[in-house]
């Protein structure tokens, strides 16, 4: 099996096409710096991960995205602002 690794710049500048490359089977390695890796891994409605409490939890918060409660972030600043408040 392929492993393909990537810069983390490099996985958020081709989203799509490493997704392509993990619906076709191979592994993506998205490097964070020198010290971090992660695996892209696809995953189904039947992984252990989403429980029905999950899934509803999801729901509901694309029913408050709809509905326009959501937070809209456009900048690295608005980003740094919204973690430098929790």
């Amino acid at each position: 099996m392929a492993i393909v690794e990537t810069t983390s710049r490099q996985f958020r500048e081709h989203q799509k096409d490493f997704f392509d490359m993990v619906d076709k089977g191979k592994k993506v390695v998205i490097r964070r710096g020198s010290k971090q890796a992660y695996v892209l891994t696809p995953i189904s409605q039947d992984d252990l991960y989403f429980t029905d409490e999950m899934i509803q939890r999801i729901k509901d918060s694309e029913q408050e995205i709809k509905e326009g409660k959501g937070i809209k972030i456009k900048s690295k600043d608005e980003l740094q602002n919204f973690f430098d408040s929790l």
